[in-house]
């Protein structure tokens, strides 16, 4: 087994050629039409209120300012892409979640012939699934803290950007890394130290997803990608 950066951040390809095999197809295609349809619901719903804040503001403005109806929606659509950009992986996480866990099963069954999981119900995946994404942001949000005080503190503030980088790295390959350990029946600190014992194979994995996920459009797929790849890792790694 080669434990490096570049074998890591390799399983990103290798999930983007697993999740069209036969029997991962529909756990990749559901959660994904499951996020497009809240985030162009959420869309729909801010433009119509803007659109109601136009209505009231553009008559009582004089007719020569008539041009900022144009500039005000041109401002409103970069800063809603804005916000769907950085938002969209935080929210298709907490939905996809309970997904996740059959995506990852369906891709290990796929590569080793036999299912990592036993037959559970939806609710209780559900459950289990949300509980452990909360507990994920918990533990990365008091790290997340911890780098902003150190961001804020004169000299030692100049090692802040690669803290933060490893920081982003750790994090995703823990994110996804979870999903495929996770059916082992591991816990999340026994899922942490699995992760430490093959630190610059995970930090590779989750330095590409870094990477991916500043790619318009295809950040989009990044979330599927990610755990079929973790999932391959898994397998031939762990």
């Amino acid at each position: 087994m080669i434990s490096n950066p570049v074998t890591g951040a390799s399983y990103l390809l290798r999930g983007l050629s697993l999740i069209g095999e036969p029997g991962v197809k529909r756990h990749v295609v559901i959660p994904l039409i499951i996020n497009i349809l809240i985030f162009a619901g959420l869309i729909w719903l801010l433009a119509a209120q803007f659109e109601v804040l136009l209505e009231w503001l553009m008559p009582t403005l004089p007719d020569w300012l008539a041009w900022l109806d144009s500039l005000l929606w041109f401002i409103f659509a970069i800063t809603t892409g804005i916000a769907v950009f950085f938002s969209f992986t935080i929210l298709a996480n907490l939905v996809s979640a309970p997904f996740n866990s059959f995506l990852s099963a369906a891709v290990e069954k796929n590569l080793t012939g036999r299912s990592p999981i036993s037959e559970v119900g939806f609710m209780e995946e559900l459950v289990k699934a949300i509980s452990g994404e909360i507990k994920k942001m918990l533990l990365f949000a008091l790290i997340a803290l911890a780098l902003l005080i150190i961001t804020l503190i004169p000299g030692i503030n100049l090692i802040a950007p690669v803290l933060w980088i490893i920081f982003s790295a750790w994090m995703l390959s823990i994110e996804y890394l979870d999903y495929p350990l996770g059916n082992q029946g591991r816990s999340f600190p026994e899922i942490r130290r699995a992760i430490q014992q093959k630190r610059l194979l995970s930090l590779g994995f989750g330095g590409a997803v870094m990477i991916a996920t500043l790619i318009p459009v295809f950040n989009f797929m990044v979330m599927p990608v990610a755990v079929a790849g973790a999932t391959a890792m898994r397998v031939e790694q762990f």
